[in-house]
């Protein structure tokens, strides 16, 4: 079947540039970051507007799964192009499209994965959906609500406290994890493992 040779595109979303780097918002550009280093790669720019990683994913001895991993180039709020542009050179069916996002109705480190669903706000899915149909799916990284009155969107711009830093790689680990149980072994089993 012509669908089983098309890769997984793993997408981290986040804002390009160093001054973004460490900001909650951009916890799925942390993810995508440790995923390429499990496959002993570096990103190279791609035309799609993005950073990418091509290589696989799985355990030691196994062939693993063909993933590309990349990063848009553009800003989290116009990353759909970039997204649509990868799913197109690359051939991937919906269903192999991997998105890593923050998430603000989920408390900090937890991770919910889901296929399909609203953006809940996030300009990035927006983005995303937009461009491509809701039919993909997503690896929520929980970063919990904004303390008292603050702004979300100055929330998100902000870099992890420095009591969230203590766990931070933990978790990233963690969702690196969950995105490769869920390209290995489908949806329900990653979510069966994760939600717990």
């Amino acid at each position: 079947m012509a669908g089983d040779a098309s890769p997984w595109l793993v997408v981290g979303l986040g804002n390009p540039g160093p001054e973004y780097a460490r900001n909650r918002h951009n916890v799925g550009f942390m993810v995508a970051d440790l995923l390429a280093g499990r496959m002993g790669a570096r990103f190279k720019s791609h035309r799609s507007r993005a950073q990418v990683v091509e290589g696989r994913l799985g355990p030691p001895g196994d062939a693993g799964r063909r993933v590309v991993v990349a990063k848009p180039s553009s800003f989290m709020n116009l990353s759909g192009g970039p997204v649509a542009a990868l799913v197109d050179f690359y051939k991937v069916p919906l269903e192999r499209l991997v998105v890593v996002h923050d998430e603000l109705d989920v408390d900090y480190g937890v991770l919910r994965l889901k296929a399909g669903g609203g953006d809940n706000g996030h300009n990035g899915l927006k983005s995303v959906t937009k461009a491509l149909g809701a039919g993909y799916c997503r690896v929520r990284f929980g970063i919990g609500r904004p303390p008292g009155r603050m702004d979300v969107a100055a929330f998100v711009l902000k870099d992890f406290s420095a009591a969230e830093r203590k766990e931070l790689d933990y978790f990233v680990d963690r969702a690196a994890d969950a995105v490769e149980a869920l390209v290995l072994g489908g949806l329900e089993r990653a979510q069966n493992a994760y939600h717990a």
